[in-house]
């Protein structure tokens, strides 16, 4: 695909901050393709703008938010937009029992819910052009629960459950769907998560509090804490091939564990994968 023909793809991406997002969005400007980052924070905005990209600011928990993002980029592209990337995501650690229901539901707010309605909004542009590709950030945790990770598992499988209902329902419309199913990543995905547990987890109270310790620790470590990790551009090369390839997969993985836990959910029984799950802090 030449720069030439990129340049008149637009692409919006959400969740650009820092990590995965931001290396995405500009991996795609230096390929050429029109892309459109967007943050929350308007203070990300503007670092996203120094950087050479156009930004937009977008809350996946606010639906006018959503909707005047999108209002602002359609307006730039004349109401063409070839790529969606939803990316946006945060982790809320804790064990089940200690979530509550606010808490729980502001993962799926951000998660699903305004992915769901960001996603159901740039349908009918693709529709009207007859093509397009709608990316969707999922993780290992979308098809292999974790302990101490239950309100992010949650939202990761029910976005995989959503994906693959969207997929067969666009089969013949000129729109592919795909997940992208990252492992460990370099990112501030866990210190983010480390100050929501903070927030929003009473250990002391907790009958995992002894657990919490070693979560704890995992958690404020610096660089990779986990082994096989690796950089975002890893899952910026399985994005390209998901907006260029003339047949994408239904699923891209990323990472080692990611490969590793697919085949062993195919191969071992529950209670076996159960006992190596448990392990994991």
């Amino acid at each position: 695909m030449q720069n030439s023909f990129r340049s008149s793809r637009a692409i919006l991406i959400t969740g650009c901050s820092s990590g995965i997002g931001l290396c995405t969005a500009l991996g795609l400007k230096v390929r050429g393709y029109r892309v459109f980052a967007s943050a929350r924070k308007s203070a990300d905005v503007a670092l996203l703008q120094s950087k050479g990209l156009e930004a937009v600011q977008l809350d996946l928990a606010c639906s006018t938010s959503i909707r005047t993002a999108l209002e602002e980029v359609l307006r730039a592209t004349d109401g063409k937009l070839y790529g969606l990337f939803n990316n946006g995501a945060f982790g809320q650690p804790g064990a089940v029992e200690d979530l509550s229901r606010e808490v729980l539901r502001a993962q799926f707010e951000t998660n699903l819910f305004g992915t769901h309605e960001l996603t159901r909004l740039v349908i009918p542009v693709m529709r009207r052009q007859g093509e397009g590709r709608i990316l969707q950030n999922s993780s290992v945790l979308g098809f292999a629960a974790m302990p101490w990770r239950g309100a992010y598992n949650a939202s990761k499988f029910a976005l995989e459950g959503l994906t693959d209902t969207l997929r067969l329902e666009l089969a013949g419309s000129g729109i592919h769907v795909c997940l992208i199913e990252p492992g460990p990543i370099l990112s501030e995905f866990r210190a983010n998560a480390y100050g929501l547990y903070k927030l929003n987890i009473d250990a002391d109270a907790s009958v995992h509090r002894d657990r919490y310790r070693a979560m704890e620790a995992r958690l404020e470590k610096k660089g990779a804490a986990a082994p096989f990790t690796e950089g975002p551009e890893a899952v910026l090369k399985r994005v390209i091939h998901a907006l260029e390839s003339r047949r994408p997969k239904a699923r891209y993985r990323v990472t080692f564990p990611t490969y590793l836990f697919a085949t062993l959910k195919r191969v071992l029984s529950t209670r076996a994968l159960d006992a190596i799950l448990r392990r994991i802090d």
